[in-house]
């Protein structure tokens, strides 16, 4: 085939322009942020991770590099941008959260942190996650429901005494949080339940989600559909108490405070206070921390305790079509509780489980509604993971080996977290 003179010369140009723009864009680089440090990033398992989330704490930071700037800085792998957020209102997560597509089996990688010393330079990246809290504002209440006004969204609440469930107040009922894989909601009300938006799409939807009818996402939209039936079961990891007969939800409290912590393009979180919490004969003072970070299902709930109670619980919906599965976990995978089978509101297969630290566990058992799994907090602290797959996600799981297999693997890898060290100048 023969090949036209002027395409050959563009076609030359193009490449000339590639070799010249590396050098260029990296000295920019250099230019607008002249200090730099390294980290280096390992997988100790035998086996790839996709969608890294990296946190360089924030006491680490200032131990090694004091100068940081969280408000002007950069990270490359190589010579390549990878995208990065600084936590700051997140205290249980505070630093540098940096996100790797992937590290093969026991791969080690080194990262640039580039930085100016002064200044504010925001980068933006790919929104891939969402938190946020929406209510009516410019109306009132009437008998325990709002009426007139219009939704906005907020960075933090204090539930009003008024308020309760279906007080048609706060959007979907409660704050939600959102990766490009799944969302989730939990009720802001006595019932604070944990429900599950499934999606059809790697886009955020939560900023659209009950803006054209209160509960219009309990059908199939363009985007997905809320897609588990809660009632008065634990949903997927709702936070309770087991009494020996039954969990009991966080549902006879003095005041609840929520508050968006952080709302980034790699990672968002939500901070609850549930303060008064009356179980067990006790008063209990409880600070929920909800993260999720980009390319992952899962949530990562930290709970701080101020109180001293037996147990604290959680698990999943009970569902006659949906198989339960359990493992106490071992020195190298996380306990897990989980259940798959057609349990959607839409009569779809979905996965749901909830993840937790072996040396945490007390015993599996069950009530009514749900499947349960007590657990011993660590002092005042005590944390857990909880996902959902729906088939329908794009590119979804779409049987019950793929979701088990998934979940083995999850619980592999949290066990056996990347390693993260700074590397000497």
């Amino acid at each position: 085939m023969k090949i036209n003179k002027n395409f050959k010369l563009a076609f030359l140009a193009v490449i000339l322009a590639l070799f010249i723009a590396e050098p260029a864009f990296s000295q920019n680089f250099k230019r607008e942020y002249p200090k730099s440090f390294v980290v280096e990033v390992s997988n100790p398992l035998k086996e790839q991770r996709e969608n890294v989330l990296v946190l360089l704490k924030e006491e680490d930071l200032e131990k090694n590099n004091p100068s940081f700037n969280s408000k002007a800085f950069v990270v490359l792998d190589g010579k390549k941008e990878i995208p990065a957020q600084y936590n700051d209102k997140d205290r249980n997560n505070a630093g540098l959260a940096i996100l790797l597509d992937r590290l093969k089996p026991n791969e080690s990688r080194k990262l640039t942190v580039r930085f100016s010393e002064t200044g504010e330079k925001p980068r933006s990246y790919t929104k891939r996650t969402q938190a946020e809290l929406s209510h009516r504002v410019g109306g009132h209440f009437e008998n325990r429901k709002y009426i007139g006004g219009q939704f906005q969204n907020v960075d933090s609440l204090r539930v009003p005494d008024e308020h309760t469930d279906h007080s048609y107040f706060i959007r979907y009922e409660g704050p939600g949080w959102e990766s490009d894989k799944v969302g989730y909601r939990f009720y802001l009300d006595w019932r604070n339940g944990v429900d599950v938006f499934g999606k059809t799409t790697d886009e955020m939807v939560l900023q659209n989600v009950g803006q054209d009818g209160f509960d219009s996402y309990h059908n199939l939209q363009d985007w997905g559909m809320d897609i588990l039936k809660v009632g008065k079961a634990l949903g997927v990891g709702s936070l309770a108490y087991y009494d020996g007969e039954k969990a009991i939800r966080v549902d006879k409290t003095d005041s609840l405070i929520s508050v968006i912590t952080e709302n980034g393009d790699i990672y968002s979180s939500i901070l609850t206070g549930y303060y008064g919490w009356k179980v067990a004969g006790q008063e209990l003072d409880i600070h929920s921390q909800l993260s999720i970070h980009a390319g992952s299902r899962l949530t990562h709930h930290q709970v701080g305790i101020e109180g001293k109670p037996e147990n604290l619980s959680t698990g999943l919906t009970k569902d006659k079509k949906a198989k339960l599965t359990t493992s106490k976990g071992s020195e190298n995978a996380w306990g897990y509780m989980a259940t798959y089978g057609e349990q959607s509101l839409n009569n779809d297969k979905v996965g749901l489980a909830i993840l937790f630290r072996p040396r945490d566990f007390m015993e599996f058992t069950e009530d009514e509604h749900s499947h349960v799994v007590k657990l011993k907090p660590s002092g005042d602290k005590l944390e857990y993971y909880y996902l959902a797959a729906w088939e329908l996600e794009k590119e979804g799981i779409k049987t019950e080996q793929e979701f088990m297999q998934y979940l083995e693997k999850t619980a592999r890898k949290l066990a056996r977290p990347v390693k993260v060290s700074f590397v000497a100048k």
